[in-house]
């Protein structure tokens, strides 16, 4: 059976003993982006993490985890250095046309985060002379610059490596706003960060794990039979609620638009 290509991985204590037999993936993370994936007390955790290690129990697969800034992630899977993208990621027509998609799991906003004593609303948060932070190589970067930095709304677009350090910077005064997921910005709210959400926009976008282009390894036909399969016994739900106990979850699969080619029909490893 092939083996992949392995990279700098995470401690063997941290993901149990291996199958002799099993495939050995390496699935690239950007370890700062909670709930999907953070480390705490050295242990990879977040819903992407779990979800991927039952996904690996279920097909009878190893994971190893490769912990990568956000915006080397994309670049690394298209070079073929990591197997696959296990993140909150979201699927745009930029990404698929370098990558391919699984079935998607998830469906997420995005929130406009300020201060938690800040006066600023969803509209000056994002205008006439705002500073506006957000993760650079994210959706959430790339619709600021296209509708408000490109519209000369006035506002200064400021990029992170995570978004962690965004919401330090902006507490202690250097930007005036993030943009962030509205997991990303719950979960920041549930750990103390003294920030409060005062808008929503970008709604309903897909979220999936990612392969190479052409799926070189053969791997969705796993993936999206493990996605279903853990969807389907309940445990998708009791990952999820972990991380998010109040988090409505999404009918598997979640909404894929049109011009993703990997989930043309027949779908590796799904029937309806």
């Amino acid at each position: 059976m092939r083996k992949f290509v392995m990279g700098a991985v995470c401690a063997a204590g941290m993901l149990g003993a291996s199958s002799a037999s099993a495939e050995t993936l390496t699935a690239g993370v950007e370890a700062a982006f909670p709930p999907w994936a953070y480390v705490e007390e050295g242990e990879y955790k977040g819903i992407a993490i779990d979800a991927m290690r039952a996904i690996a129990e279920d097909q009878g697969l190893d994971v190893e985890f490769k912990d990568l800034p956000w915006p080397s992630l994309i670049p690394a899977l298209a070079k073929g250095k990591i197997d696959l993208l296990v993140t909150g990621l979201n699927v745009t027509k930029e990404r698929a046309e370098v990558l391919d998609f699984s079935i998607p799991w998830w469906e997420n906003d995005d929130e406009v985060l300020v201060s938690a004593d800040s006066d600023l609303n969803v509209v000056t948060a994002l205008c006439c002379g705002a500073t506006v932070g957000a993760q650079g190589g994210s959706t959430q970067f790339g619709w600021i610059e296209a509708n408000l930095v490109e519209a000369d709304t006035g506002v200064e677009l400021r990029g992170y490596e995570d978004y962690v350090t965004a919401v330090e910077d902006m507490n202690t005064g250097r930007i005036d706003s993030v943009v962030t997921s509205t997991d990303t910005a719950e979960t920041l709210i549930s750990k103390g960060q003294p920030v409060k959400i005062v808008g929503t926009i970008q709604q309903n976008q897909p979220q999936a794990l990612a392969v190479q282009e052409g799926d070189p390894n053969e791997l969705l036909g796993k993936l999206n039979a493990g996605i279903m399969n853990i969807y389907k016994s309940g445990q998708w739900e009791q990952i999820v609620h972990k991380y998010q106990p109040q988090a409505s979850i999404r009918i598997i699969p979640t909404t894929m638009p049109d011009y993703v080619d990997s989930y043309k029909k027949p779908i590796p490893g799904y029937s309806e």
